[in-house]
Order: C-alpha cells, then sequence, then structure tokens
C-alpha cells in the first residue's frame, strides 16, 4: 500500500498533568503529535485533583491538531490513561466531584484500616489492586465517612477517562486495565468483586460497564465530530491503564522483559500470561489483554528526588541544575561513604504501600559532604526499584531482560548507576514513545492492523546497554539488604511523627 493511503491510529494518552495524541501508522513511525498540560491542584495538604472539564478540552485539542497535520486517513483513536482516577457524576453524567487522581493520599487512614483488617492482604491478591490511599477503594470509604451527603447523590464512580469516552462516544464503560487498578475487580472473575463493593458502600449499578481493552465504540458524538474534525464512524478503541501500556512503547511485551521507568516518580512492570501477586502483597497486578498482565510496582519518588537535592542542598545552581547535581554526584564514591538515603519525600507505594514514611539520611557523618547527599538520594531511588525487582521476582516472576527509559535515561551516571543497583544489563530503547504508543498498537491489534501487540518488540530498537560494573554491583548487593530493613525499623518513627507534626500529613 502507497504510504500516503496507509491508515494511522491515534493513541490518546490522558496524563496527570498534559494529554498526549500522537499519531503512528503499523511500522511504528509517528507522523504527527501534540500535547495540551493542565494544572493539578492541591487545595489541602494530601489532595491533587483536577477539573476533568480542563480534560476533556485537552483531549478535544490535541486530537484536533493531530487531524489537521496528518494527510493521511485516520483508522481510529485509541486511549491510555493515567490509573487509579475517581470521580463522581450525577445521573446525567455531570461531575459531581474533581477528578481525584493517584498521587491524592486524603485517603490514608481509611487504606491503613483496610490494610491492616483480616481480609485486608486478601482483597489486595484478590483485586490486584494493593490497598492504598492512590486506589479508588479506600477513596470510595472517604467519601462515605467525610462527604456522606455528596457521596449520596453520586450516581456513578467512574474514572476520568471513563467520563472523556462518555463525552466523545456517549457511552459509559471502562476498560479491564483501568479497572483491575481500581481494587473492586476480582482479576479471575473479571467481574466486580462483591466484598469490595460492600466495603467501598456502592453497588455495580453504579460503576460503568466492563468491557476488553480491545473493544471498539461504534463512533462519535456530533459534537466530538465537529470538535477534532473527524467522521461520525471515527471507530474508538478503549483503551487501557498507561502502566501496562508503556511497557509496549518500551518494546517489553514479552513474558520475562521488565520495564523499568523514572519521571517524576517511577515503575518497574513486566508482563504475565496469567494473573497473580506475591505472597506477602509487595506487587500490583493490571490487566492489559487477555493473556497479557502487567506485575510490578510504582514508586513515588524518582527525579522528584533530583529536584528535591537541587533545592534543598544546591540552591545556588539555579532553577535547572540537573547536569550539575549529576556531575556532582560523580565525585562522590559507590555507595556513598556508607550514606543511605531512604528517597521517601512524598511518602511510597511498593512495595510496602504504605503513606507512612518520611524520607531519611543515615549513616552520616562529618566525613559526608555535598556531592555524598547527592549520590545517596540517587542510588536510593535505585535501591528502592530493587526491592520492587525482588518482590516482582518473589511473586514467581521470571525477569530476564530490563528496557528502561524516561527523563533519567538522559544521564548516563543514573543509566550506570541502575545496572549497577539491579544487577543486570539495562537496555535502552531509541526515541521510545511510551504509552501513547502502547495505546496506537493497541488500537491496531483491535482494528485489525497489525497481528497483535506482540510485534512491540520488533518495533522498538534498542540504543544503548548499560552493563553492570562487577565491583559496583557487589558493593550495592551487599547495602540492598541494609536499604530494605530500614523502613521496618523507621516505621515507629514515622507514626510518630505523624501524631506529632500533623500539619504535615494528609487527614
Amino acid at each position: 500500500m502507497d504510504d500516503a493511503r496507509r491508515p494511522v491510529v491515534i493513541g490518546v494518552d490522558i496524563g496527570t498533568t498534559s494529554t498526549k495524541a500522537a499519531a503512528y501508522d503499523a511500522s511504528g513511525a509517528r507522523l504527527a503529535h501534540h500535547s495540551v498540560g493542565y494544572p493539578l491542584d492541591e487545595p489541602h495538604p494530601g489532595y491533587a485533583e483536577q477539573d476533568a472539564r480542563h480534560i476533556h478540552a485537552a483531549v478535544l485539542e490535541t486530537i484536533r491538531t493531530v487531524v489537521a497535520e496528518l494527510d493521511r486517513p485516520v483508522a481510529g483513536l485509541s486511549f491510555s490513561t493515567a490509573m487509579h482516577s475517581l470521580m463522581g457524576l450525577d445521573p446525567d453524567g455531570r461531575p459531581l466531584t474533581p477528578s481525584v487522581t493517584w498521587a491524592d493520599s486524603r485517603a490514608s487512614r481509611q487504606a491503613e484500616r483496610l490494610r491492616a483488617a483480616p481480609s485486608g492482604l486478601a482483597l489486595h491478591r484478590r483485586t490486584g489492586t494493593p490497598v492504598h490511599p492512590m486506589a479508588p477503594l479506600p477513596k470510595l470509604l472517604w467519601f462515605a465517612e467525610q462527604q456522606p451527603v455528596l457521596f449520596g447523590r453520586v450516581a456513578y464512580w467512574v474514572g476520568v477517562k471513563d467520563w472523556v469516552l462518555l463525552r466523545l462516544c456517549d457511552t459509559l464503560v471502562t476498560d479491564h486495565s483501568v479497572a483491575s487498578a481500581t481494587g473492586l475487580l476480582d482479576l479471575r472473575q473479571l467481574s466486580w468483586d462483591e466484598e469490595a463493593l460492600g466495603i467501598a458502600e456502592i453497588t455495580a449499578e453504579q460503576l460503568p460497564q466492563l468491557v476488553s481493552t480491545t473493544t471498539v465504540l461504534p463512533g462519535l458524538t456530533a459534537e466530538t465530530a465537529e470538535a477534532t474534525g473527524l467522521p461520525r464512524d471515527t471507530r474508538v478503541v478503549v483503551g487501557a491503564g498507561d502502566g501496562p501500556l508503556a511497557n509496549l512503547g518500551l518494546g517489553a511485551v514479552a513474558p520475562g522483559v521488565m520495564a523499568c521507568s523514572i519521571g517524576t516518580s517511577g515503575a518497574m512492570r513486566v508482563m504475565v500470561e496469567r494473573p497473580g501477586v506475591d505472597p506477602l502483597g509487595g506487587v500490583f497486578c493490571y490487566a492489559l489483554t487477555e493473556n497479557r498482565w502487567a506485575v510490578g510496582g510504582a514508586i513515588n519518588n524518582g527525579g522528584i528526588v533530583l529536584e528535591w537535592a537541587g533545592e534543598a542542598l544546591a540552591p545556588e545552581l539555579g532553577e535547572d541544575p540537573e547536569e550539575e547535581l549529576l556531575a556532582l554526584a560523580a565525585q562522590a564514591p559507590v555507595g556513598s561513604g556508607g550514606l543511605i538515603m531512604l528517597p521517601y519525600l512524598l511518602h511510597e507505594r511498593a512495595p510496602h504501600w504504605s503513606a507512612l514514611p518520611r524520607g531519611a539520611y543515615v549513616g552520616l557523618t562529618n566525613g559526608h559532604r555535598r556531592a555524598h547527599l547527592v549520590r545517596a538520594a540517587l542510588e536510593g531511588v535505585c535501591q528502592q526499584l530493587a526491592l520492587v525487582l525482588a518482590s516482582v521476582r518473589a511473586a514467581g516472576n521470571e525477569v530476564r531482560e530490563i528496557h528502561a527509559g524516561g527523563g533519567f535515561s538522559r544521564s548516563p551516571l543514573w543509566r550506570q548507576m541502575l545496572a549497577d543497583v539491579l544487577g543486570m544489563p539495562v537496555h535502552f530503547p531509541a526515541g521510545h514513545e511510551g504509552s501513547g504508543f502502547g495505546a496506537a498498537l493497541l488500537g491496531m491489534q483491535a482494528l485489525g492492523l497489525i497481528p497483535s501487540i506482540d510485534v512491540a518488540a520488533d518495533l522498538v530498537r534498542i540504543e544503548q546497554t548499560a552493563r553492570p560494573d562487577p565491583a559496583a554491583a557487589a558493593a550495592y548487593a551487599a547495602l540492598l539488604p541494609l536499604f530494605g530493613q530500614l523502613y521496618d525499623a523507621l516505621l515507629p518513627t514515622f507514626t510518630s511523627l505523624r501524631r506529632l507534626a500533623p500539619g504535615l500529613s494528609p487527614e
């Protein structure tokens, strides 16, 4: 087929701070792209919410801009979304609440109570979602307890992508991937979990219809078609959560190939063919397709730790000190002279799934200088990812290869540090496209343009590989058990600090 006639799929990635749309053809070529940002509102400590109308407007603008740049037919749209969002709608589908994002920790006490209950671990293992304030289940309990009048008025509880698709296509559905991150879905039955619904004090009728990630909706509303420049019969693939789709964007789609991403936060995920979590509940398990599930863990503190180091330890370096900070860290030895940093500046998720921990330096002496403190902060991020890797393996999953991406991958120091701490070669794809590319590939499979999402492994080219230095890897392997033990050792201190300084913790 002539390239000018080869159809494209537009992947739309609804993120926490922006929506990105990009058009791809079946060869993986990106032909047009556009991004629109929007605010993340934090009106109270622990709150992180958004006006969903801003997100809907951003979706329309990004699609419209991409369509205007194309000279090829659009086969369809396919969606990715940040996971764990929650919003309440009235009977007519109008928002009664903001979109409460994954970063919102107001439900910390509800999550702790559920997690400590006899059924807490069983709930995690059955639904695949950790009992953590990021998840919709504790958030629903928070609304029921803290805003009961509003809670009683809500007709439907949905995620932000569910609501956007309602506006675009006049259909209220949620895909198995997004649903598997709510804490409300029985992974093996792919139906709403009755016990979880009872805890949340809602009914299945208040949730969207469950559909597969490759479900194709019949078309756009007249209003959406006019706003985007697309025909009304444009096919819309429901899509999935951004985590599992990011694996596709990194070419980590085969079982045993792990995707590692570090942006502001970080995550590690490996694809498996059957759902399941480890016995201790250290990892999540989210759906992608009927035979691909993502097992892994996310951490709150990735690149944000380097940003904090610049502001707190080297303010004279100015507003964009990343290169100078990394050069400073390179001056300190592997292991930072016995200095360990717990990088829990924004509390933490995997593998402990608790809003209690705070950051800490341990082992500080008068021989340590600023370079040691900065390096220890970077090492702490990598060591936290190593704990996630260990939990993924403890769940019985093979990890034989790692693909990594994200803002951190620009730094040779951080690339090498990650390989040394994980004790494995880490492959860095060239120009990886992330969740939006994954959404487009999923859409191509749904629309019959590619045989399966497995082609992602062939479309993503490895640009560079960081291989562990034996001496550095041995040093980090010796430090990792100490790093892992510090969480449990300091947990009583974290608990007391929250009680003594309540203004610094979400209620």
